[in-house]
């Protein structure tokens, strides 16, 4: 017992002899931080067919759920739905079968909800940050955090985000400090790197190199996966809002249209239903200024909504939020006994004329 506590209390004794300069401690820029790079140089899981025709993609006022604890708020895209497999169509029932390769448009995610993806593990592992938060300050983000080396260490970082060519997001650490101290202070006690912040087992879409972590969110997040060629990050109080092309930035004038998903062109499989030539638009039956949609999970939406085919065989969709779905309410096929009764009552959900 006494052998084990060795470390615990060095570590102890360590934070206790540099107390004394706590008070003068100040956040430094990191100049050559002890890190190996980590490189991560698996291709990007989607392909280019040039014998199938696209499938177009524009949405508007989209909240799109990525996973269980992560959501982006699309103000508007216009891009493509490309398929990863030569040999199959983009299919909602299977999210990793396509790729969503953004031309132009607007996408931000806050703050909120970033601290909250990293705090339930996304990403995590031994050796990862934990009790995130996040904040902005001009044009800088500062994350706080937890680091796990012999004891708990509060972290600071604070840096910058910069897209990249390739369609990845950058973040440049401008200063790292432990126990508000700046890293040197205690790199000889506990031998804290960037590399303590990131789990011991690679992570797919990240690298870290110098001072510099290179996020591919594509691979980083859970799917409808998201790829394309950013313009410019910009930072708020509250979120990161990430510009793809000449998109514009009247958030006034965008939020005036109707929250909708669209398709057309290509092929596309949905359930039992593979259309050809598409032409599918998902649209928000609610007044709400977002379309909360759960694409991997549309089945749920498409049944407690209201369809109708166009006059140009289309299929418009209108449908409830995710968040007001009712997991209890089954709409069950009509049987054959039904079929043989003309005067069995309509189903409830069926409108009457």
């Amino acid at each position: 017992m006494t052998k084990r506590l060795i470390p615990l209390v060095a570590a102890l004794m360590l934070i206790l002899t540099s107390s004394a300069s706590f008070f003068w401690g100040r956040h430094v820029a990191i100049r050559s931080p002890k890190v190996s790079p980590q490189r991560d140089d698996t291709p990007p899981p989607f392909v280019r067919v040039g014998e199938a025709a696209p499938t177009n993609i524009y949405a508007h006022n989209l909240l799109l759920r990525k996973g269980p604890h992560f959501s982006i708020y699309i103000r508007w895209i216009q891009g493509q739905m490309v398929r990863t497999r030569q040999d199959k169509n983009p299919s909602f029932d299977d999210p990793e079968s396509f790729v969503l390769m953004i031309q132009k448009g607007l996408i931000s995610v806050r703050l909120s909800d970033l601290a909250g993806f990293l705090n339930a593990g996304a990403t995590g592992g031994v050796g990862a940050l934990t009790n995130v938060s996040i904040e902005t300050k001009g044009d800088q983000i500062k994350i706080h955090g937890t680091a796990h080396k012999i004891i708990p260490l509060p972290v600071t970082i604070v840096g910058t985000l910069a897209p990249l060519p390739d369609g990845r997001i950058q973040f440049h650490i401008l200063s790292f400090s432990v126990l508000r101290l700046p890293l040197k202070g205690l790199l000889g006690g506990f031998h804290l790197s960037l590399a303590d912040l990131t789990p011991k087992s690679q992570t797919p879409g990240i690298m870290i190199a110098g001072n510099d972590f290179d996020f591919d969110t594509q691979r980083l997040l859970p799917p409808p996966h998201i790829h394309g060629q950013m313009t410019k990050v910009v930072l708020s109080s509250d979120q990161i809002r990430v510009f793809y092309g000449n998109a514009p930035e009247s958030d006034a004038q965008l939020s005036e249209w109707h929250n909708f998903l669209k398709f057309s062109g290509g092929s596309l499989n949905f359930g039992k239903i593979t259309m050809n030539d598409v032409d599918l638009t998902m649209i928000d039956a609610s007044q709400d200024p977002w379309f909360d949609l759960d694409l991997v999970n549309y089945q749920a939406q498409l049944v407690q909504g209201y369809s109708r085919i166009t006059t140009g065989a289309g299929l418009e969709i209108f449908m409830p939020d995710a968040n007001v779905v009712s997991p209890k309410k089954v709409q069950e096929a009509v049987t054959l006994d039904w079929l043989k009764n003309r005067h069995s009552s309509l189903p409830a959900d069926v409108p009457r004329h």
